[in-house]
């Protein structure tokens, strides 16, 4: 069974990217974290623009990507360092959707999106061009709502429950990022799922336009 392989927090600190602070850097916490509505307590979460909210309250990466990082790049990478508050163990990325839920004692999220990689996240890797290297390697890890808060520890049980309605996984999500045009058809069926709400209002704007 899937267990929590570390639980991460920032603090804000400085980075190449940019003159402000940063909560990238995340690292692995000991004890029993607490995880609210809105976010992991004690995270940093400076760029509240792009970060952090409801529909992004906790960022999740799995360990099996990690794996294929470590051979990709040809170094290890340890839990956190993509900027994850959960790392979990065995499941594969590929089988991630919008709508599937991690529960985790008496915690439950439930997956709204993909990450999009920024400048921040390059220069955390020290490569200008870990952008498009990140989109094409199509593991984003998933971005989650808090639908039940609680306390959550590395080492702790994590069930992966599938969406029951339509299947659009984490990674097909982000192969469409960026795309001007978009089949309707897809569209509706992503507003099928309790994906993101910006995603959701863009997709609403969109089709109601093509009427």
């Amino acid at each position: 069974m899937p267990n929590l392989v570390s639980v991460n927090i920032g603090v804000p600190e400085k980075i190449d990217a940019k003159a402000g602070l940063t909560g990238i850097f995340k690292r692995p916490q000991s004890g029993s974290v607490q995880i609210g509505a809105e976010a992991v307590i004690g995270d940093a979460v400076l760029d509240r623009r792009h970060h952090g909210g409801v529909d992004q309250a906790v960022y999740v990466y799995l360990n099996t990507d990690y794996d294929w990082w470590t051979q990709e790049l040809n170094a290890p990478i340890s839990p956190g360092t993509f900027g994850e508050n959960l790392t979990i163990s065995e499941i594969i990325g590929d089988n991630l959707a919008i709508g599937d839920r991690f529960i985790i004692g008496d915690v439950v999220l439930e997956i709204t999106c993909h990450r999009t990689p920024c400048r921040t996240l390059a220069a955390r890797m020290g490569d200008a061009g870990f952008i498009k290297r990140f989109l094409a390697a199509g593991r984003s890890g998933a971005y989650c709502r808090v639908m039940t808060t609680g306390a959550v520890t590395a080492g702790d049980k994590v069930e992966h429950k599938p969406f029951a309605g339509p299947r659009v996984t984490v990674a097909e999500l982000m192969a469409h990022e960026g795309t001007r045009e978009l089949d309707a058809d897809y569209m509706a069926r992503v507003l099928a799922t309790p994906v993101h709400y910006k995603m959701r209002q863009d997709f609403e704007k969109r089709l109601a336009k093509a009427e």
